[in-house]
């Protein structure tokens, strides 16, 4: 016997389910035959559509594969690199974590 869910839960996890969905966008090629991968055709207009939770719905146009591509997956803000910062000057030596050479001590 299966144990079977209470009908409240599966609804609420359906529920989140479509709301996690809302939103997401793809791009239909909207030239001539049936729907193939979008490799296919790549100077073919292109339908952007957004899931809307229930259908997909155009949302706009774009000119080709590569605007397409770029409308659905924009590259991330550039961020700057922080000013670099005045750092004291170093002393006169080769740093107290190593021994000096045996040439070392004899020039001192």
């Amino acid at each position: 016997m299966q144990d079977d869910e209470p009908l409240e839960e599966w609804a609420r996890r359906r529920a989140e389910r479509r709301a996690a969905s809302k939103g997401k966008r793809r791009a239909m090629p909207l030239g001539e035959g049936p729907h193939r991968g979008a490799h296919v055709d790549p100077g073919a207009p292109r339908a952007i559509e957004e899931w809307t939770g229930a259908e997909w719905s155009v949302v706009g146009v774009a000119e080709n594969l590569a605007v397409a591509q770029a409308l659905l997956h924009p590259s991330p803000p550039v961020q700057e690199k922080p000013v670099e910062w005045d750092r004291p000057a170093l002393g006169k030596g080769r740093g107290r974590h190593r021994k000096p050479s045996p040439a070392d001590e004899r020039d001192q």
